[in-house]
């Protein structure tokens, strides 16, 4: 697996609600309307919306100045590059930043190439796939 990460910022004339909104109802279909897949080979797509809260140690409340965390898993490093070449397209590239003007404050986003390591979290020191735990 080879994952993606990116950080965003909304645009301040927006409320988180309006960010929110428009990023699952309208940037993520953004691809749809070009005819085109929204990100070419990628097996995951997720988004992670952030509200700070306050430390549990100083009691202090400390915004990381960030509003979205965007995760995108590929199989190998080069359906990554191939994704990301797509993604460049002259044809399409205009249409996205376009998009993106309506939703982030800037188009100079943190992006980062992440390396995982899981650490032994069992009673016998083996690792586990993460499951969510549902609970009524």
């Amino acid at each position: 697996m080879f994952k993606q990460v990116c950080f965003f910022r909304k645009r301040p004339d927006m409320t988180m609600d309006e960010f929110l909104d428009y990023y699952e109802n309208h940037h993520t279909r953004l691809a749809e309307k070009l005819g085109k897949p929204a990100i070419p080979n990628a097996v995951r797509y997720v988004r992670r919306y952030l509200t700070p809260v306050e430390n549990p140690v100083t009691g202090e409340i400390h915004d990381s100045g960030y509003d979205c965390i965007m995760e995108i898993w590929w199989n190998s490093r080069e359906d990554f590059e191939t994704s990301q070449r797509l993604i460049r397209d002259p044809e399409r590239l205009p249409h996205t930043m376009e998009d993106e003007k309506k939703l982030f404050a800037t188009h100079e986003n943190p992006i980062c190439i992440v390396e995982e390591h899981d650490s032994p979290m069992g009673p016998e020191g083996e690792t586990y796939d993460w499951v969510p735990v549902v609970r009524s």
